[in-house]
């Protein structure tokens, strides 16, 4: 960043024009905190596949919703498309078809994905005066937010995170040690199902927002970072994987308007450079443990 001024934005800039700003912002940091807090039940359950069906999945629906009222005559907000693609892949994901039809979780994942990307791209051809939108949906690239997407994804924002909060414990305990909380007669299958859901819903009106590509970073770097820290005391393993999320949209967005690069990648480059930040953390932690044990 530049506060001189010399050959770039300054921070001058940025505050006089942070009316037009904010939206993007404070969409930005809402769905990098709730994402970063689910990526640790992403990464714990080994659901990153599953993350990145389901993002494909979003800007499949919106894709369709566009094409439908270019092509179709029947419109509707593409917020729906997006969230309603992603919570019927993730419905899809919570049966085992193994048992009926032979096929594998990991084959229906490798299938969702396959098929929702390369059919945005497809969709996306045939609607060519739409073209900036739906690179903005794969790719992240939109500079502001439509009020409508900030109030859904902080309405969702909150729903998931008071949800999450309430039932936290069981939740955590259904991940981490399954086969314990069934003998405690916790609803394992109604808890997973909760997370699921939940990945879905905030998914859908993210990527709606803010792209696909900057989603799945927020749903995956953040805990990766946040694991790597302090993967025994789990309460600060979410607490550090959501504040992580939330800088790395806040941050990415500062980084894109400052370098005049887009958004989405800008984001997704924050998200991934808190893993050697984290791994250099507790490079740290360690010498620091090391030598108190050689005081000691």
């Amino acid at each position: 960043m530049d506060p001189t001024g010399a050959g770039g934005m300054t921070w001058k800039d940025f505050f006089d024009a942070f009316d037009l700003f904010k939206d993007p912002i404070y969409c930005a940091a809402a769905a990098g905190f709730v994402l970063g807090f689910l990526g640790v039940y992403v990464l714990l359950r080994r659901m990153v596949f599953v993350s990145a069906a389901v993002t494909q999945s979003a800007g499949l629906g919106v894709a369709l919703a566009f094409y439908s009222a270019i092509h179709l005559g029947f419109a509707f907000d593409p917020i729906y498309g997006a969230i309603g693609l992603s919570l019927i892949t993730t419905t899809l994901l919570l049966a085992d078809p193994q048992p009926r039809l032979g096929i594998t979780r990991e084959s229906v994942l490798g299938l969702a994905f396959a098929l929702s990307g390369g059919a945005a791209v497809v969709v996306g051809a045939k609607i060519a005066q739409e073209a900036n939108q739906i690179s903005a949906i794969l790719f992240g690239t939109a500079v502001l937010v439509r009020a409508e997407d900030l109030r859904a994804v902080l309405i969702v924002g909150a729903l998931v995170t008071v949800i999450h909060f309430w039932a936290f414990r069981g939740l955590a305990f259904a991940t981490f040690d399954p086969g314990a909380a069934r003998v405690q007669r916790l609803p394992v299958t109604a808890l997973s199902a909760v997370i699921l859901l939940s990945i879905g819903l905030m998914v859908g009106v993210s990527a709606r927002a803010l792209g696909a590509l900057p989603v799945f970073a927020f749903s995956t770097l953040p805990a990766t970072a946040a694991l790597l820290v302090s993967r025994r005391r789990m309460r600060l393993t979410f607490l550090l994987a959501a504040l992580g999320g939330a800088v790395a949209g806040v941050g990415g967005y500062l980084l894109a308007f400052f370098k005049e690069l887009p958004v989405g990648a800008s984001q997704t480059v924050v998200a991934a450079l808190l893993v050697p930040v984290a791994l250099g953390a507790r490079g740290m932690i360690s010498l620091f443990r090391l030598g108190l044990r050689a005081r000691a």
